[in-house]
């Protein structure tokens, strides 16, 4: 009842082991693929599962300090930190080594090598360095800050009149700078609404670009939140990160708090949340708009947003825009240390399906609103053609994109073919072959498809409604969300076995076709007189 813990370039000897799996990517030249553990994929979901709970609990300490509005993982935002992956697999290593078999696991990885040796029953060999990488990290988090204050100063330079002429007082959007917006009153994110609603304004979060702001301000009603910001805001910027209370680096996870630190504070995230936070809040005390609303996810940034918007007795929508699925703990009413304080006055639903899931997070359902699915298309049955392409929907993490790229690429000498569709907010470049091609398309555009294969990604969901064959990726090295509704169980696929499921889900589909729900009751019709009442009369 033993694991023998090891990196990479230190394996034992194969005779000391049954079995084996890598924690996060390292080399397996040197490992027998047939003793590899098997269904590693499906067990790590199901510890993350297991290990929720805890990270939930945990962000009540992780969030008493002041620079905890800067983290990702204080807010359980599992689709950014791997804070809960890394418990799983610290889960994952409990288990195997409570099993009456040894098992070797490679982890490369410095912080996470030094949490699971504090273990029982680990036998660790030769720790990976640590103090090399720790300080390569924060060198890069300085430039990459420094960096980030250049960019906003220059940001707020060329879009700093915008606030003089933003119409106080009026109902507000408050949105990321999706490719898909235009001038013309479509937003990425809220559809038509602003044609609907004609004094709405629309306010563009920090991460969209001066020159797109400056593109999309031509209408008269956007404006850039850079706009709000002031040369002093951004003198501090190079120093600010997540640091977490120091008992926290101490304790059962403390090598996990640690990592989780250096890798936020490597880069220029907690800088762009800090410009982001002291913008908005300058633009909330000095516009008041009536009502806010902006595509919720429940951010550190947007539970900053909340305060300060209640602060001075502006109304606040947060729009739930996407998917969410068990896996999602950001939406969680427990990820947030102060409760219902941090919480919109209202949070509009794409469906009744979202509305149950987040009743079952803990959400109050007074808080909750249906109020449709604004930035997707009608659901409706789309072709399928047992002959035609796959279509492949990249998610956000480049990884695992690169990791479904390369999945696809070994099926192609099986005549598989495949078109490949972008996340929208995280393209991807892969080399073209014959039968891998990109489409700009998306999928209610495309002709006739075999198959979906996605990962964390909503058009799952909409393939799934469409009654196209839908399967979700499963990552070997890292997982990918599930962001499915609990009232969905798709077929899943690792790289492994993409071609045994693709092949049995199409046999199964020729079969018998399932009975699908109602696409209503996940992107519901929108309400527009509700949201006249609540932009107005909040």
């Amino acid at each position: 009842m033993t694991v023998l813990l090891h990196c990479a370039n230190d394996l034992p000897d194969n005779a000391t082991y049954q079995r084996w799996f890598t924690i996060g990517p390292s080399s397996t030249r040197a490992l027998n693929p047939t003793t590899k553990a098997a269904d590693i994929p499906h067990r790590l979901e199901r510890a993350f599962e297991t290990a929720a709970s805890h990270w939930l609990s945990l962000t009540k300490s992780l969030s008493e300090d002041s620079s905890a509005t800067l983290s990702h993982t204080a807010s359980a935002a599992a689709n950014i930190s791997d804070f809960g992956v890394m418990l799983a697999w610290s889960q994952l290593v409990a288990n195997a080594a409570a099993e009456p078999d040894t098992t070797l696991v490679v982890c490369d990885d410095p912080w996470m090598f030094r949490h699971i040796e504090t273990l029982s029953n680990v036998i660790p060999g030769t720790k990976p360095p640590l103090f090399f990488r720790t300080l390569a990290l924060s060198l890069r988090g300085v430039l990459a800050r420094t960096k980030v204050a250049l960019y906003t100063l220059l940001a707020w330079a060329r879009t700093r009149h915008q606030s003089r002429r933003y119409p106080k007082g009026d109902a507000a959007l408050l949105v990321y700078g999706h490719p898909t917006s235009t001038v013309d009153g479509i937003d990425g994110y809220f559809g038509p609404l602003m044609r609907d609603i004609t004094d709405l304004a629309r306010v563009l979060h920090v991460d969209c670009p001066p020159r797109r702001a400056i593109e999309l301000a031509k209408d008269g009603r956007t404006f850039s939140l850079h706009a709000w910001g002031t040369p002093l805001d951004t003198i501090s910027l190079p120093f600010v990160r997540w640091r977490p209370n120091r008992a926290l680096l101490k304790g059962p996870c403390g090598w996990l708090v640690r990592r989780a630190a250096a890798l936020e504070g490597s880069g220029g995230q907690g800088a762009m949340i800090a410009w982001q936070q002291r913008c908005q809040q300058r633009w909330l005390n000095s516009s008041v708009p009536r009502t806010v609303a902006w595509p919720w996810e429940n951010h550190a940034w947007e539970k900053d947003f909340v305060r300060a918007a209640h602060r001075v007795g502006v109304h606040t929508i947060g729009y739930q825009h996407s998917v969410i699925g068990q896996h999602m703990l950001n939406y969680s009413a427990n990820a947030n240390h102060d409760g219902a304080n941090s919480l919109p006055n209202f949070i509009f639903c794409t469906g009744p399906s979202t509305v149950s899931q987040l009743i079952r997070f803990g959400m109050n359902s007074d808080r909750l609103r249906v109020g449709g699915a604004l930035r997707f298309p009608t659901v409706g049955p789309q072709h399928f053609d047992p002959l035609g392409p796959i279509f492949i929907a990249l998610p956000f993490d480049q990884n695992i994109s690169a990791e479904m790229i390369s999945a696809a690429r070994h099926l192609l000498a099986h005549g598989f073919t495949f078109v490949v569709k972008d996340h929208p907010m995280a393209p991807f470049e892969f080399a073209h072959a014959p039968g891998l091609v990109r489409t700009q398309d998306p999928l209610n555009q495309q002709g006739g498809l075999s198959a979906v294969l996605y990962a964390a990604t909503t058009v799952g969901l909409e393939s799934y409604l469409g009654g196209l064959p839908t399967i979700r990726f499963l990552s070997e090295e890292r997982m990918a969300l599930d962001i499915m509704p609990q009232e969905i169980c798709l077929p899943t696929a690792s790289s492994v076995n993409l071609h045994e499921t693709l092949s049995r889900v199409a046999e199964q589909y020729r079969d018998k076709r399932p009975t699908l729900p109602s696409g209503a009751h996940f992107f519901a019709a929108v309400p527009l007189q509700l949201w006249r009442k609540e932009l107005h009369n909040g």
